[in-house]
């Protein structure tokens, strides 16, 4: 018996080693940060427990310091950066070497390096620069940008106003009104709330953003080239992908039968169908087919989940604390009376409703391990070396959670964010957008959205609990890629 076990043990190492061999080789190692010592096949899986992946990389930094190396199963090798310190060293000082984009292996299959979010190179300079010059030009940051949202606002209003006096759970209403302000934008469409077709399409993006934050989406962080052909949860994540390209898709070829060559782009599609026209015969171009529709699909996902997320972790926090809210009401009565539609000018005057907002963001830290970067070139970061092609995860939650720059980062406190007059000042650790050259391209939208949507709520309605506030948790229900809030149910009553 003891020697079957042995060779049982010899024949387990024996494939462990040439399955370790026959895996593609990493880079050259140049001189890395330290980090914990990989096991073949595993990499650093004893030390990185999937579904705890950001608390797992809070801990090593504990030993090993702000700047350190993990390897995500046997290859993916990644330098993981903490604190505000660390990550604005690396994406502000040296913006230009940390401006390629890292893996995001849930997403691969579907977007295989195509689209603004997850391109390198040329192909990203030119779908960035596009895709902010549109945004530019239907609206964003002048009066017509804003007039879209606050319509959108009203009709989750009088949403909001049909389920008055009765528990409802406000996620699918706000994830329709924000995919339905980035619907405008690149589609030109508006659908109501009742739209099967658009309530499929808005389950499917959140659906996306729950299974890259879930454990099996980590596992597969790690695992890909191993969990990709095996069944698993990773199959619904690639359907509610594909529901959403597939969308994309139908509103890319209705946009191609109908385009009006003679006159302005009415969305994102037409501007970027149109500059396809221009550029049809310039062999260097990248505003393609595919290019298009993974730039749509990416904003489509992104548009829908990010914004709703953090305007339902507000709802929570009020919530939560009854006081915060009251404070609120007090505000937009006294600057703005009863009635009157809150507008992007009237920040400055409502100084602590901003800072209850730049709270919410920073405690909820939305993307806490930030978006995967990549080194363009081989570049000297603090006395080590790291090889052109090496990941770098920036670590976002831990910046905003800083506690050099944030006192007792875990509480709730938008005070945090008012000078002693009483007005709002900033921090240069908020960084919930990350910074540098890969910054969000839609900061100043969803900054827009969040203001907008917000006031219009609070202007509108109290919020109230059917359960006691101290029952009311306010922990992630899921934390990965994205910290993803708990469901809740909300009661309002017109003010």
């Amino acid at each position: 018996m003891e020697a079957s076990g042995t060779w049982a043990l010899l024949l387990l190492l024996l494939l462990v080693a040439v399955l370790t061999l026959a895996l593609p080789r990493t880079r050259g190692r140049g001189h890395l940060p330290p980090g914990p010592t990989p096991l073949p096949l595993l990499g650093n899986l004893l030390q990185l427990r999937p579904g705890a992946l950001y608390s797992g990389f809070l801990q090593l930094s504990k030993k090993y310091g702000p700047v350190f190396t993990v390897h995500l199963g046997p290859w993916r090798r990644v330098v993981v950066l903490v604190g505000y310190k660390a990550v604005q060293e690396a994406l502000g000082d040296h913006a230009e070497e940390f401006n390629g984009r890292g893996t995001l292996a849930t997403l691969e299959r579907t977007f295989d390096g195509h689209g603004v979010f997850l391109s390198n190179g040329e192909r990203w300079r030119q779908l960035r620069k596009l895709t902010m010059l549109v945004l530019r030009d239907l609206g964003m940051g002048k009066r017509e940008g804003e007039e879209l949202i606050q319509a959108e606002a009203q009709r989750l209003v009088e949403a909001f106003q049909e389920m008055e006096g009765q528990p409802f759970d406000p996620s699918m209403l706000l994830a329709q009104t924000t995919s339905n302000v980035i619907c405008s934008l690149t589609f030109g469409l508006r659908f109501p709330y009742t739209d099967k077709e658009f309530q499929a399409v808005v389950r499917a993006a959140g659906g996306t953003l729950l299974g890259m934050s879930s454990p099996w989406g980590q596992s597969y962080e790690m695992f890909s080239w191993f969990l990709r052909p095996l069944p698993g949860p990773h199959k619904q994540l690639f359907g509610h992908l594909g529901t959403l390209a597939a969308f994309a898709i139908r509103q890319v070829q209705q946009h191609q039968e109908n385009l009006d060559t003679s006159g302005p782009a009415r969305d994102i599609v037409d501007a970027f169908l149109l500059k396809m026209a221009q550029e049809e015969k310039d062999p260097n171009t990248e505003i393609t087919e595919k290019n298009l529709l993974m730039t749509v699909t990416y904003l489509l996902f992104s548009g829908t989940v990010t914004v709703s997320a953090t305007v339902r972790y507000a709802l929570l926090l009020l919530l939560k604390y009854p006081q915060v809210q009251e404070r609120v009401h007090e505000e937009l009565t006294r600057e703005l009376g009863a009635g009157q539609v809150p507008s992007l000018g009237d920040r400055p005057r409502l100084p602590y409703t901003d800072a209850v907002l730049h709270e919410v963001q920073r405690l909820l830290a939305l993307i806490p391990m930030g978006v995967p970067r990549a080194l363009t070139q081989t570049t000297c970061f603090r006395g080590y070396t790291l090889p052109e092609g090496t990941e770098v995860f920036p670590l976002i939650g831990s910046v905003l959670h800083d506690p050099e720059f944030f006192e007792r980062p875990e509480e709730f406190n938008p005070g945090r964010f008012l000078d002693e007059d009483g007005q709002f000042k900033k921090h240069e650790a908020f960084l919930p957008f990350s910074l540098g050259k890969r910054v969000c391209l839609g900061e100043g939208l969803v900054r827009a959205e969040l203001f907008l949507l917000f006031t219009a709520i609070l202007q509108t309605f109290s919020l109230e609990s059917p359960c006691p506030p101290s029952a009311l948790s306010l922990q992630p229900a899921i934390s990965g890629f994205a910290n993803i809030p708990p469901a809740f149910q909300l009661l309002v009553r017109s003010r």
